[in-house]
């Protein structure tokens, strides 16, 4: 497969119509339907359905397209870093993280590096540490911003300064609204929205002292604000971390941390032995600086 007819493919697949996105590629048509052809001939399987209006994927044109982007992605990413000027430290830094307060000092950080090297681009990817992983281990990013616990023996890692408490997120007018703390005791019979992170549940069964599984499980997020929405919807209670969703003035929502207490340290991950480019340690180092100062 050549990289070319793979944004062929996905240029497509975003449009649905061949005409739209030969447009867009700047080819004729013709052209675009037999490179899509060849490609199908080539792997051996349909992956467009075709009708009148409009084309969709088949389940391994979903496939291929999700495997598409992701080759994509690291080729332009990789050819960026190579691009980089030995005279100027420029490049391209991939971060990846779920809703977490830290992302704040990983903001400081990244604004104090463009000060002094402003071709510097920053991408973020949001996700759970299940999701960051994955993409760290393919080489899609270059670090991670993971709550703990996480299985880090394929990573270096720095611990960042900052810890979240966990607690559950509920309407103003829920009948634990007035509680200070939440025991397990008070969700026993609730209907709750929890993170799919695979870690995070195991967190939740040691809090509760019984298989979290066991409980009314209503929903399962991967990020906090359309869980947030549902809530607000009176569809449950969202076990999930503090000063992620505003529950202050207007808001309908507040939060109530857990009791037994229950915290979250965080860490920025990588892969062990990673070849950074410049950018990438420069961002590392302007980290460590700022770690530094604050332990200081």
């Amino acid at each position: 497969m050549e990289i070319r007819v793979l944004r062929y493919f996905i240029a497509v697949a975003n449009e649905e119509n061949i005409s739209a996105a030969a447009k867009q590629l700047h080819l004729s048509q013709p052209t675009l339907s037999r490179q899509l052809k060849d490609l199908e001939i080539n792997l051996g399987a349909a992956l467009f359905e075709r009708g009148n209006r409009k084309i969709t994927l088949t389940d391994k044109g979903r496939y291929l397209f999700k495997k598409a982007k992701e080759i994509v992605e690291l080729v332009d990413k990789t050819e960026a870093n190579f691009k980089e000027s030995k005279e100027m430290i420029s490049g391209e830094i991939y971060i990846g993280g779920g809703e977490t307060e830290a992302m704040n000092f990983i903001a400081r950080a990244s604004k104090e590096l463009l000060e002094h090297y402003p071709s510097i681009r920053f991408h973020l990817y949001s996700g759970n540490a299940d999701d960051i992983t994955s993409r760290l281990d393919s080489g899609l990013l270059d670090f991670g911003i993971v709550i703990e616990p996480t299985d880090k023996q394929k990573y270096d890692y720095i611990k960042l300064p900052a810890t979240d408490v966990w607690g559950v997120l509920m309407r103003k007018d829920s009948p634990l609204a007035y509680k200070q703390f939440i025991q397990p005791i008070d969700l026993i019979d609730k209907p709750l929205l929890i993170s799919r992170q695979t870690a995070v549940s195991n967190e939740f069964t040691g809090w509760f002292g019984k298989n979290i599984e066991d409980f009314n499980i209503v929903a399962t997020y991967n990020l906090l604000y359309n869980a947030a929405r549902m809530v607000e919807g009176n569809i449950g209670y969202a076990l999930c971390l503090d000063k992620l969703i505003n529950t202050s003035g207007d808001s309908k929502l507040c939060f109530k941390p857990l009791n037994p207490k229950l915290e979250a340290n965080l860490n920025i991950i990588w892969k062990k032995h990673q070849v950074f480019s410049n950018a990438a340690n420069k961002f590392l180092d302007q980290l460590r600086n700022n770690i530094g100062k604050l332990r200081l």
